[in-house]
């Protein structure tokens, strides 16, 4: 129903420029039905890049509805053709880690679209179980490495109350994790926290900002760094 009553209104504003009106919203709305109660410490600062820490698919709905964010993912998704659809809805940019060549158009397009937006990535790469921080990989980072100066680059940190339960992690099928989240009867409480950003020498270069990024957000959820995946 939710989606039904949204699709004209969507297509309306995207036909006059305006696509990032509903899909936040629309988002938004889907984390109050999953059960999501979100409490919210620090503003998210306009036009930043957000580089955080990664726990479940509620925090795409989560994010979306508190800061009205698109997000950065891997082009992996964009071949899932309903998957890809609903991603760029809500103008998600899909990038490619692996081929250096293309690192300066996707720094444009980055650009480009914090003109007018917030952009997310969550620098594990993965999600995490909630009770350690996986390191922040600054090679998902080397297509922002450029970014110009007046575009701030501000971290921030999900604090699920009840994480370990909450968390997609191991060889949990994504359906399955769904229908867990869903069949629960309480409300799934979550603080999110906007950190101030990255300034001076955090700024040098994707190694730096990983870095500090990874210390704030730690620092903020009382969390130690757990070990790479492999």
């Amino acid at each position: 129903m939710i989606f039904a009553a949204i699709v004209v209104p969507h297509l309306v504003f995207a036909a006059f420029g305006r696509r990032d009106i509903i899909p936040p919203l629309f988002l938004g709305a889907l984390a109050r039905i999953a059960g999501l109660r979100i409490r919210v410490i620090g503003k998210p600062l306009k036009g930043a890049l957000l580089l955080g820490n990664h726990v479940s698919w509620l925090d795409i709905l989560a994010l979306a509805g508190t800061s009205r964010t698109a997000f950065v993912a891997h082009d992996g998704l964009a071949g899932h053709p309903m998957l890809e659809w609903l991603c760029l809805q809500n103008d998600t940019l899909f990038i490619t880690r692996d081929q250096r060549g293309t690192v300066a158009a996707q720094v444009e397009q980055v650009v480009a679209r914090l003109g007018h937006r917030r952009l997310t990535i969550f620098p594990e790469a993965t999600t995490g179980d909630g009770r350690t921080l996986l390191p922040f990989r600054s090679s998902l980072l080397s297509a922002v490495e450029r970014l110009p100066h007046d575009i701030p680059v501000q971290p921030f940190a999900l604090d699920f109350e009840e994480a370990a339960d909450i968390a997609w992690v191991g060889d949990e099928p994504g359906l399955a994790n769904f229908r867990r989240i869903m069949a629960r009867t309480r409300p799934i409480y979550l603080t999110i926290r906007f950190l101030d950003p990255l300034s001076g020498a955090e700024l040098t270069n994707r190694k730096t900002m990983a870095t500090a990024a990874q210390g704030r957000v730690a620092a903020a959820l009382g969390m130690e760094i757990g070990p790479a995946l492999a």
